[in-house]
């Protein structure tokens, strides 16, 4: 990719992987800038790289030609059960609202219904600025994860990635071996399903009374609001910058997983895991 003319975009936040990956960007001569007071016409008719959150990504996408690439919403709960190792429905909020049993509810987009183990569906929010009984989410059986680690996938292919969490705490260490061959061998699978830039997300089960490893999916997000833990922020750039990028030089492969204004492809996560059962740290 000639970097000459191309800018990465990041939102006001700042966190350490806006600073690895700006720093990335620039080593490779791209130009930075932040959202926060900007005025789009700068950056008119120039090719635009986004890393930031989904609401402000709303907002300009249009306006700046990105597309952005989301996997979709439905794309968990229809995976194979060999890869997921747990009932996943994607329903409504409304209907989670008449559960009686404990589950793991999230939505596959945002951060809208806040994800958790709930105790019944009485116990999930009713009212808020982005809810309604309308609102997709999964509800999956509780489960928990044993490690977690986030890989960053370009074209089928595991180009870095690294452990974020034991147990739901936070706890980066570089990528082993199991996580890479779990991903490829669902990459074998089922690769055609994600776009040709995403962040999985993947853990071996804790099981008391199974002492084999299993290994199964978290979730898949959206690279450009991912962290990236202890990866190479090199590599996890050069994903960002596929998945978040000119709709001029998009893949045909990749144009369904395209996000809508406020809305994932189909309907379309967030910076940190969320892991069933536990909650969110990054």
């Amino acid at each position: 990719m000639n970097a000459a003319g191309r800018v990465l975009l990041t939102s006001a936040q700042e966190t350490t992987t806006t600073a690895l990956l700006t720093a990335a960007a620039a080593r490779r001569g791209l130009d930075i800038a932040v959202l926060d007071g900007l005025d789009g016409q700068r950056l008119a008719g120039r090719p635009v790289h986004w890393y930031g959150g989904p609401l402000a990504a709303a907002r300009i996408a249009g306006p700046l030609g990105l597309a952005l690439l989301e996997p979709e919403d439905g794309w968990l709960p229809r995976l194979p059960r060999e890869f997921t190792r747990r009932r996943i429905e994607l329903t409504t909020l409304a209907e989670a609202w008449a559960l009686r049993e404990p589950a793991f509810v999230k939505p596959p987009a945002d951060k809208s219904v806040p994800p958790a183990v709930y105790a019944d569906g009485t116990r999930l929010p009713r009212t808020g600025e982005r809810i309604g009984p309308d609102t997709p989410v999964l509800v999956s059986e509780p489960v928990t994860f044993a490690a977690e680690y986030r890989l960053f996938l370009l074209d089928g292919e595991v180009l870095t990635g690294s452990r974020y969490a034991r147990f739901g705490r936070l706890d980066p260490a570089p990528l082993t071996a199991g996580a890479a061959g779990f991903a490829r061998r669902l990459l074998d699978a089922v690769g055609d399903t994600l776009p040709g830039a995403v962040a999985l997300d993947v853990g071996p089960l804790a099981d008391p009374y199974d002492p084999a490893e299993h290994w199964a999916v978290v979730e898949a997000n959206m690279p450009w609001f991912a962290h990236c833990y202890a990866a190479d922020p090199d590599r996890v750039l050069d994903v960002v910058l596929r998945a978040a990028g000119p709709a001029a030089e998009l893949a045909p492969a990749d144009r369904r997983f395209v996000r809508g204004p406020g809305t994932g492809p189909g309907t379309g996560p967030g910076p940190g895991p969320l892991a069933d059962g536990v909650q969110p740290t990054g």
